[in-house]
Order: structure tokens, then sequence, then C-alpha cells
């Protein structure tokens, strides 16, 4: 009896220990799978700075979510960007870059500066494509599209003063982030309407970095063989000088120009038979010196406007604009003026500008 009992205990033993083994061996293959399946969807971008997570797609993920790449949003000169789905029902926005040489630049630009950022007035960059030859970027959805839609628009999708004021303070915000709140100071390098695009509640976040110049903070300035966008480009790049961060200041007080009229600083309607007096940021610098503010604002908003936020933004945009770099604010200076935190002199008129578009001599 005794000898039964002990191989009873035995065999509970042994049966217990397969038990235990067989539930041990199912997790191990269960974190092994999890881990895959992991890894397949949310792979991440190696070495990120700060831990931030990007996704690695496949090419046939992101052909399979953008159907085909079948519903364009739009494009430049770097590629296309077509809309996409992911499983979820999440909405993303998926540019694909053309060109070898060209599209590896971009894509490695726009990975090193806002793959390793986060702002409420950036846009998020949510993975990547690097597969063979293929370069994809993919980014959160933007459903009110870019500034250019609503400001330059031939419909209904007009912008009120008041959310043209925000969208005003909140590009200031992401650029000031850009240049002085990251590891590295930021130069996007490009700002223009088209690339201000606008979350469901009109929040602006600023887009395409392709063209961005990543600096060490004991570096000021960089030279650059790539050009931004002809009529936001400041003058010491047009002379082909380095670049520092008042190159997007330049630009962001021309887009400045363009919230307050709601038309393209390089409208035909301001350059009539070679006159270019009426360049409409002349013609606002004046206006301004001779208290005249209401008559650059938008027609379609029919007065209904703040004429004290028009004076302070028609201020910043001459600071911003004026050709010695020096005399520009820095976009924290901005974003402090904007929200009423403090002033700003009354700036004088821009002497190339004033030059080129044949206005008398400013004396000193």
């Amino acid at each position: 009896m005794e000898k039964k009992g002990i191989s009873v205990g035995a065999a509970i033993g042994v049966g217990v220990g397969a038990s235990t083994a067989a539930l041990i061996l199912m997790i191990i293959l269960g974190l092994i799978i999890w881990r895959r399946k992991g890894k397949r969807f949310t792979r991440t971008l190696k070495n990120a700075p700060g831990g931030i997570g990007i996704i690695s797609f496949r090419y046939v993920e992101l052909q399979r979510a953008t159907k085909n790449f079948s519903e364009k949003l739009g494009g430049g000169s770097f590629g296309s960007v077509f809309k996409g789905y992911l499983s979820d029902s999440v909405t993303l926005a998926v540019k694909r870059l053309d060109g070898a040489h060209q599209g590896e630049k971009q894509f490695r630009a726009e990975v090193n500066s806002v793959g390793i950022i986060q702002h409420i007035n950036l846009v998020k960059l949510i993975g990547f494509c690097c597969e063979g030859d293929k370069r994809l970027l993919v980014y959160e959805y933007m459903p009110n599209h870019s500034l250019d839609v609503h400001l330059f628009k031939t419909d209904d999708t007009g912008l009120d003063w008041n959310v043209r004021y925000q969208i005003a303070i909140g590009v200031a915000r992401g650029l000031a982030y850009l240049h002085t709140s990251c590891r590295d100071c930021i130069i996007h390098c490009d700002i223009k309407p088209e690339n201000i695009l606008l979350d469901a509640s009109f929040v602006p976040k600023i887009a395409d970095f392709g063209m961005a110049k990543v600096l060490g903070r004991e570096f000021s300035h960089a030279m650059t063989t790539m050009r931004g966008t002809i009529g936001y480009l400041a003058p010491e790049w047009i002379a082909g000088t380095v670049v520092t961060s008042k190159v997007d200041v330049y630009s962001y007080g021309m887009v400045l120009f363009e919230i307050i009229s709601g038309r393209r600083n390089s409208s035909p309607e301001y350059f009539k038979d070679g006159d270019y007096s009426t360049f409409f940021p002349m013609q606002a610098a004046r206006k301004l010196l001779n208290g005249e503010i209401a008559s650059l604002v938008d027609t379609d908003l029919h007065g209904d406007v703040n004429l004290e936020e028009v004076e302070r933004v028609c201020k910043v945009a001459c600071w911003c604009i004026q050709e010695n770099e020096l005399a520009r604010p820095t976009m924290a200076e901005v974003v402090q003026v904007l929200e009423g935190l403090s002033e700003l002199d009354m700036p004088p008129l821009p002497r190339l500008l004033n030059a080129v578009t044949g206005g008398s001599p400013i004396s000193r």
C-alpha cells in the first residue's frame, strides 16, 4: 500500500509538473507571437531621442491603407500626399517622396526634425516606410487642410478674424518652439500658407520639414543650397549667404500680410503693367504709418475685425520683413507681442522693399 501511495503521489507530481511546463510553454509562445505581431505594426525608429515611438510601416501596409494611393490630398516638388486609413479607423496623410536623391534628402530631413519632437502647433509624424528605393512619411490627418485653401478661397471657406488671429499666434508658437525650445535649433526654411495645416478645430500645425536645417546650440547659422518659395524668401538667402532662424521670421511676416488681406502678396492685382508700387506688404507698411490699417483688411470680413489686433499683426509683420535680420524680432518675442504681453515700436519702412517697389528714398 505504501508503494502504491508513493506511486500515486509521484504520478500527481509528474502530472502537475507537465501541466505547469505546458502552461509556461504556452505563455512563452504567446509572448513570442505577441511580440512578433507588435513588431509588425509598431516597429519604432531606432535610437529615436526621447523615446518617441515612430511606427515603421511596410510598403504593402501603406498601399493597402491608401487604397493603392487613390485619394490624393495634394503635392509639391518633392512628392504627393494621399489620404489613408488604419484598421481602427484612424485617418492618415501619407507622403510619397519622389526622386531617389532628393527624396532621400527630404526623408532624412523630416525624420531628423519633426520626427523627434512634439508640439501642439507642429504636425505629428506617426511613421515612415523605408523599403528599397521607396520613401514614405505618415502624418496625422488634418481635416481642414492647409491655410491657403481658406485664405485664397473660391467659395465660402473663408476664416473670420478671430480664427486668423489665433492661427497667427499658433504658428508663432510652433516656430518659437523649433528655434529655442528643442534640444537643437530647427530652421524650417519654407514657411508659407501651404505648409500650415489646420486640424478639426482650426488649430494650426506647421508641416513639411523637407528643407529643415537642424543646428546644434553651438551654431547660429548654416549654409544650404536649397531655396524656399519665392515671395517668402529673406533677402540674405536670395543673396546666397548663410541662413539663421531669422529666415523663418521673414517668411512668417509675409504670411501675416496674407492673413490680413486674404490675398497672395504676389497677386496679379498688385503688379499691373509692371508697377510694383502696390505690392501689398509695402502698402501695409505705408498705411500703418499713416494710421489707415482698416483699408488693408480682407473685404470678405465686412469690417468685422478687432482693429487693435490688426494693427498689432501689421506691426509684427513689418518688423519681421526688415532686410537687416538683426532688426527682426525672434519668434519668442513675436509670441509675446501677439499675446498682448509686450509692445512694439512703430516699424520703419523696409528699405530694400521700398526701393524695389519705387518708393521715395527713406531718410536716415
